[in-house]
């Protein structure tokens, strides 16, 4: 790689970085959405974005991942739409070609990052130890998300990586709730928490928006 190339590198990065770091502070808590029936994509969209929730995850865990994705891009614009359990450079094309705004890995391979690197939209990916988040720093990435958050050390480990990785700062997902956001959302180098306890598996089925709306809410003001 020329020394052009390196800075032009450098240049696509560092606009990446500020782009997740814009959303980090948009989102605050990042709901991870899996789709089970077409009809719920806008209801469940609105309730978590009435209850403060503007910044969404919609996974890829689902047939109808990729359509709620398209869908929320069309319908509503005013909210910040990525897409999660992205697992390859094929499921990252497919997310773009969707309209998502960002991207999220549950993990990283090498071929992933580099996709992440090439791909106009910013990724985060998924890391669990300083070995997997050196790969990612390699390449320019300063943001990750570390999960599982709880299996993986939880707010400890957070403040491990604090010393030998001074520039990163982490979105904890896996086994975060009300009763420890305000441990992770307290930590300098936390910008973002993702969950999907707002999104109980019974008030979905049930359609209970309200509920949804309510625990959205609920959550943002614990960090108030």
């Amino acid at each position: 790689m020329t020394t052009l190339e390196q800075q032009q590198l450098a240049a696509r990065m560092t606009d990446k970085i500020a782009r997740i770091d814009a959303l980090a502070a948009q989102a605050k808590i990042l709901p991870v959405i899996t789709i089970a029936r077409e009809e719920d994509i806008l209801p469940l969209a609105d309730a978590l974005a009435a209850g403060g929730l503007t910044c969404l995850e919609v996974t890829l865990r689902s047939p109808l991942g990729l359509t709620a994705i398209k869908l929320l891009r069309e319908q509503r614009p005013e909210l910040l739409v990525g897409a999660g359990t992205v697992l390859d450079r094929h499921m990252l094309a497919a997310t773009e070609a969707a309209g998502s705004q960002f991207t999220v890995t549950p993990g990283v391979t090498q071929d992933m990052l580099e996709a992440g690197v090439d791909s106009p939209i910013p990724l985060l990916p998924g890391i669990s130890s300083p070995s997997e988040l050196m790969m990612g720093y390699a390449l320019g990435y300063r943001r990750f998300k570390l999960f599982p958050a709880e299996v993986s050390g939880g707010v400890a480990a957070i403040k491990a990586f604090a010393g030998p990785f001074g520039e990163v700062r982490f979105c904890p997902t896996g086994g975060v709730g009300p009763g420890n956001l305000k441990s992770y959302m307290s930590q300098p180098n936390v910008m973002c928490v993702g969950g999907s306890w707002m999104l109980d598996s019974a008030w979905i089925k049930n359609r209970d928006w309200g509920r949804i709306q309510e625990c959205s809410a609920e959550a943002l003001a614990l960090l108030s």
